[in-house]
């Protein structure tokens, strides 16, 4: 495993990291709707573009400075200092090798030390399973379900050492 590092997205951090993305059809719920990813440069732009949002930070997931994977602080609310929390690695290639949850790691500690946040939500489609336990693994707490998602917080006093 490389350096393991968190940078705020650039435009050209975006496109490296979706020129070698794949969807991952293990966790897609309805595999009827599932297709394959194709980049596509206006795509990719466009998508960019509308993450640069007051209540949204999205990080490249950079393991020795080559993005694998991209992680975003959603909705963050800074009256009740509490966010969101997403991640997608990029491809097979770099799933299973402790990279998001080191990833994840970096980005609570970001969120609590330089956000001030004080809880941060999750939510995982039920059939992801490995960010399931990449969450529980870190201390988040499992706040129910429903038919697509499990919903999951971490409040700072909760947070594993």
């Amino acid at each position: 495993m490389g350096d393991l590092s968190l940078q705020k997205m650039t435009r050209e951090l975006c496109h490296e990291f979706y020129k070698h993305f794949e969807n991952d059809p293990d966790i897609y719920m309805d595999l009827k709707k599932f297709a394959p990813y194709r980049y596509d440069p206006s795509k990719v732009d466009a998508y960019f573009d509308a993450q640069q949002r007051p209540d949204r930070l999205v990080f490249a997931l950079l393991s020795d400075g080559q993005p694998i994977g991209e992680i975003k602080f959603k909705n963050i609310d800074r009256i009740k200092r509490e966010c969101s929390l997403g991640i997608h690695l990029q491809n097979d290639s770099v799933k299973g090798k402790g990279y998001g949850t080191l990833g994840e790691k970096l980005a609570v500690q970001y969120a609590f030390d330089r956000l001030g946040m004080r809880a941060i939500n999750a939510d995982v489609v039920l059939k992801n399973t490995r960010s399931m336990h990449v969450l529980e693994k870190l201390g988040f707490r499992c706040l129910g379900g429903d038919d697509t998602f499990r919903y999951y917080r971490l409040e700072k006093n909760d947070q594993t050492p």
